[in-house]
């Protein structure tokens, strides 16, 4: 498993099965709402790995934030490097994950860029794809954070930390790294669902349309409805009105993008564009995240990319 810092970026075709879509994926959110459904368990661990390779950053893109690619399966990457002496956390009861960012000189970073509100995006994915969290921690003036992880289910999960250092040799470079962790116990895998077009989630319905061709980035539109009617009040959450982070069927690796769709009110929807940038062929499970009234809405969908 290798880390990565964000290479230069790569634009992905993708023909997905049950439509073709084209697709931005982001980054964002816990999942505070997270509906019982296969794929989608509240509960998040990783499994601990050591990084192997290295990658080239990929600098900040203008109007669309820390833009990243690639697939963050190394815990080092370009001299920076997620360290943690974790690696197995509880079953059944939340826990915190303490680790570092260390830089090019071996020591703590300290210093990040505010990326869609914080410093620092946090992700854990089981690695049958369920389990999905995205959590913000805290940094102590040490260096040190602590990720609040919900309780996890036995078996091997990966962690993934997004951040943008604010000095130093990656300064305006997005990194994604990532280790895992066992959680103790039967691992009780779950099938990943088809592939579709729609999925719903606290009563709405999230609709995928576009369209990808090999070589080239195409929009993606996500609409949401309630009851078949339109919803237009979406609440901006984390400097935007909906989130998407995916993750490949078969390794974990990570995707993550910002939406296109700027927040210009207290409400947004029905549909809301976005950016497809997917590196690998094969099965993706998206998780989309927006909140209506105070309350986060999470589901998730998987897509094939051919």
């Amino acid at each position: 498993m290798s880390s990565f810092a964000l290479p230069t970026r790569r634009l992905l075709a993708a023909t997905l099965t049950g439509g073709a879509l084209a697709l931005t994926v982001v980054a964002c959110g816990s999942s505070s709402s997270m509906p019982a459904m296969p794929g989608m368990d509240s509960t998040s661990a990783v499994p601990s790995m050591s990084a192997t390779g290295t990658a080239t950053p990929m600098p900040l893109m203008s109007g669309m934030g820390a833009m990243s690619t690639g697939d963050g399966l190394a815990a080092t990457s370009n001299g920076y490097t997620l360290t943690s002496t974790t690696t197995t956390l509880p079953a059944g009861k939340a826990s915190g994950y303490r680790f570092t960012i260390t830089g090019p000189d071996g020591k703590p970073v300290t210093g990040f860029t505010v990326d869609q509100t914080k410093k620092l995006h946090f992700y854990a994915i089981r690695s049958d794809l369920t389990g999905f969290q995205h959590v913000h921690p805290t940094m102590a003036s040490d260096g040190t954070w602590t990720a609040p992880l919900a309780a996890l289910t036995a078996g091997t999960w990966r962690l993934f930390a997004t951040f943008t250092p604010d000095t130093g040799a990656g300064k305006g470079t997005n990194y994604v790294l990532s280790r895992t962790v066992t959680v103790p116990g039967m691992p009780m895998d779950t099938a990943l669902p088809a592939a579709s077009t729609s999925t719903t989630v606290d009563g709405y319905t999230v609709t995928l349309t576009g369209d990808l061709m090999a070589g080239m980035a195409h929009p993606l539109t996500v609409t949401v409805t309630r009851g078949g009617k339109p919803v237009t009040d979406l609440q901006p959450y984390l400097d935007t009105y909906a989130h998407l982070t995916a993750f490949h069927a078969e390794d974990s690796a990570f995707a993550h993008l910002h939406p296109t769709t700027a927040v210009t009110s207290d409400h947004g929807g029905p549909t809301l564009a976005f950016h497809a940038e997917l590196a690998k062929p094969g099965s993706w499970r998206l998780f989309l995240q927006f909140q209506t009234a105070g309350q986060l809405h999470t589901t998730a969908i998987t897509v094939h990319v051919s």
